[in-house]
């Protein structure tokens, strides 16, 4: 075994990746959750078999190779995550939803920023990026994430998968054709990400717009192939004015919601309050994670399991009108 420094220093060598590894896990699995227990698993492998490093790959390299059968193992099983236009077609607005569907396995929101620091900018973390990279076989997954979103060599994937370069490279172009289809499908193929600047005008105008309940404003700030979709109901909307049937319709209780600002996925997101029936205060309805696209609203994604989400994203449990008012949300919203 190479020089490691003994085991204080191989232990803090091995934390300093758990912050990348999470990022690396959760675009594999699709559940924060589930990616900070792989993490967890990998790194206590790690540091068992620490002996069996014998440095001839990069301490980084070999950390990887170990999460990245930790999320195979994970994914054995052959169930993947999803979204809700992954199972079926976009409904009408103006309907309920059918009940939840607690047996999916929902793509789930990343809290805060980018995982890791050293990931390219851009969509790498965005909640239709990871649904889409789902659809892609485990290992082609794993390539494509270490090849264009973390920076590894072809050599260096290959010695993690055990095969030659020629077949990472051959595996890495078949996930790129895939999720090109995918993307094409999706957003269209002239998409153009919004920069920072402009998601943060436009989260703190929609922000404004719902708390207001303004439908005029809302549909100004949709992308005209806009999605709305609700786990855990399977139902989803495209368009605005299906959305906005949805919203003036079933969900017309969301009137006098109060929006309190968060980072889902490196977007801004919201943690929404419903008015309660008896009029004092707020409760906690939905995450909403917000997506843009051609300096519009492309998504929103609406979470109900606020019980577990909201602590995740530092969300109160509750809200009053003397803790929050009108003014607000819009003042909060620009810090997004």
């Amino acid at each position: 075994m190479g020089d490691t420094g003994g085991p204080g220093a191989v232990a803090e060598g091995l934390e300093e990746y758990r912050r990348e590894l999470t990022g690396y896990c959760y675009r594999m699995l699709g559940s924060y959750a589930e990616a900070e227990d792989a993490v967890q698993d990998a790194l206590l492998r790690a540091w068992r078999n620490i002996d069996r490093f014998e440095g001839r790959s990069a301490l980084r390299t070999w950390v990887y190779r170990i999460a990245t059968n930790v999320c195979l193992d994970a994914l054995a099983s052959g169930k993947r995550r999803a979204l809700p236009m992954d199972l079926s077609g976009p409904s009408v607005g103006g309907t309920p939803p059918a009940p939840p569907q607690e047996s999916v396995l929902w793509v789930e929101p990343w809290p805060g920023g980018d995982p890791e620091a050293a990931a390219t900018a851009g969509e790498s973390v965005r909640l239709a990026f990871v649904a889409a990279l789902q659809h892609l076989p485990p290992r082609q997954r794993a390539t494509l994430i270490l090849r264009d979103v973390l920076g590894f060599s072809a050599r260096e994937v290959a010695d993690l998968h055990g095969c030659t370069v020629a077949s990472a490279n051959s595996s890495l172009q078949r996930a790129r054709a895939t999720l090109a289809d995918r993307r094409h499908a999706s957003d269209g193929a002239a998409a153009r990400p919004s920069d920072d600047r402009v998601r943060q005008v436009l989260a703190e105008r929609y922000a404004t717009a719902f708390s207001r309940y303004d439908m005029e404003e809302l549909n100004m700030l949709l992308h005209v192939d806009a999605t709305l979709c609700l786990p855990p109901y399977a139902k989803w909307m495209r368009g605005v004015p299906d959305i906005q049937a949805w919203l003036t319709g079933p969900a017309i209780g969301c009137r006098g919601s109060r929006l309190v600002p968060a980072v889902a996925n490196g977007s801004p997101g919201f943690g929404q309050y419903r008015p309660r029936e008896d009029g004092i205060g707020y409760v906690p309805w939905a995450l909403q994670v917000i997506e843009f696209r051609d300096d519009r609203i492309s998504g929103i994604s609406a979470y109900r399991d606020t019980d577990r989400l909201f602590p995740l994203f530092g969300l109160p449990d509750r809200l009053t009108d003397s803790a929050l008012g009108p003014e607000y949300v819009a003042a909060s919203s620009a810090k997004v």
